[in-house]
């Protein structure tokens, strides 16, 4: 974990400490040392600005079933059902604001590059020889921030299993990558949008059924061609860059998903 002795002097701190006594922490210079990012203000309904859209990345994997988190900026409902999920899977105070106790969770979880603790840059890069994220439709810097907002679903799935370790066998794929590969020609891989992933604690059905509440609109896996060995989950619903229709697509027939029996 690439976390300075600061943060983590803060983040136990905080975390330890009641309600008054938290916000008199994180108001000090101190608690604005994340090497990622630092939240300056309680967010809640109503609210909007770039730290929304901070937020709305690392909370994405809660949407809950069947639901996305838009990345707008915007604090509507779905953010705060979102941020009320997250807050009762760390087992902090249930409200819907996002705010010292909540901040506190995430700058432990995140990393000085802003990536989860548990996945990162490097296992999401282009599969066929980690050539960096070029080679697809969009910008490096677009694909690359599409893959840490993967990542972040990926980090809320792997709560969702226990905390069992969830591996990526494929990230962000080039082009090239993709048609050496066999993927298809619109493969959300290309995007930066989808991972291939597997836990050798839980059954790829256990991963594609939790999948479903963690803000992926493909989920692919046991019974579908060719992923008897993985599951594929991706935001398609997100991507305004592509063809793929905004819709959901879910299929792993020997798990019971898709055709109906969602």
């Amino acid at each position: 974990m690439r976390v300075n002795a600061l943060k983590r002097a803060v983040v136990a701190f905080a975390l330890a400490m009641p309600g008054a006594a938290i916000a008199t922490v994180v108001a000090a210079p101190a608690a604005h040392a994340d090497g990622c990012y630092t939240w300056q203000r309680n967010l809640y309904q109503g609210r909007s600005g770039d730290d929304v859209r901070q937020l709305q990345i690392r909370v994405a994997g809660w949407a809950g079933y069947r639901d996305i988190v838009e990345n707008d900026g915007r604090f509507g409902p779905k953010t705060a059902a979102a941020v009320r999920r997250f807050q009762s899977a760390y087992g902090l105070r249930v409200d819907g604001v996002a705010g010292p106790q909540t901040y506190a969770k995430l700058y432990e979880l995140q990393d000085d590059d802003c990536t989860p603790r548990h996945f990162s840059f490097g296992e999401m890069d282009d599969g066929c020889g980690r050539n960096g994220w070029t080679g697809g439709p969009l910008s490096a810097a677009q694909t690359r921030q599409n893959a840490l907002r993967t990542m972040w679903k990926l980090e809320a799935l792997r709560r969702g299993l226990g905390d069992d370790p969830l591996h990526v066998s494929s990230g962000f794929r080039s082009r090239a990558c993709n048609s050496q590969v066999g993927g298809v020609s619109d493969s959300q891989h290309l995007y930066g949008n989808a991972a291939d992933v597997y836990s050798r604690g839980k059954s790829l059905c256990q991963v594609a059924r939790d999948a479903r509440n963690r803000g992926f609109s493909g989920i692919y896996g046991p019974g579908y061609p060719d992923h008897d060995d993985h599951v594929h989950v991706d935001s398609r619903r997100e991507n305004d860059s592509d063809r793929t229709p905004n819709t959901t697509s879910w299929s792993a027939p020997d798990c019971g998903i898709g055709a109906g029996n969602d």
